[in-house]
């Protein structure tokens, strides 16, 4: 682990606001992963399949779904923040997500984020979690959200 990453109990949870995580590792986006979504969320748009429909669009290539980049966020986020010690954890949800970029098929991305608020909700605590997906390359960041995450006691 780096010195940007976070690794903590449950414990010390309300000390971590402000705490800054990442980057992770690069991660290539295959056309794999890409046909393998398209068929599990039944999103076949051709922009993520066909390669000729892609090659005639602004993008002039295949990119990924923007909700299979942000389901990266777990592997990606595992790699630079770690909470130990709680009897459970759950993504409570997300308060804002956006694609500013699209992932072209065969690019990197890679996750980086910080804790900007901890609440304690009785038994646990609540943390938002700004997170963004960098494109290697890229000028604007393929995905930007804000994780609602709880960790029980």
């Amino acid at each position: 682990m780096t010195a940007a990453d976070v690794s903590v109990t449950v414990e010390d949870l309300p000390g971590l606001e402000g705490a800054e995580f990442g980057p992770s590792s690069w991660r290539e986006i295959t056309q794999e992963e890409v046909d393998l979504y398209a068929a599990v969320s039944g999103d076949d748009n051709p922009i993520h399949i066909d390669e000729d429909f892609a090659a005639a669009t602004p993008f002039g290539t295949r990119i990924a779904h923007g909700l299979l980049t942000l389901s990266l966020v777990v592997p990606l986020m595992r790699q630079v923040f770690e909470v130990s010690g709680a009897s459970m954890g759950i993504n409570y949800g997300m308060n804002r997500v956006r694609f500013p970029a699209p992932v072209p098929v065969g690019s990197r991305i890679r996750l980086r984020g910080h804790v900007a608020s901890v609440t304690d909700i009785g038994g646990g605590w609540q943390l938002e979690v700004p997170v963004t997906f960098e494109i290697e390359g890229g000028e604007k960041p393929a995905c930007v959200a804000e994780l609602v995450l709880r960790y029980y006691r």
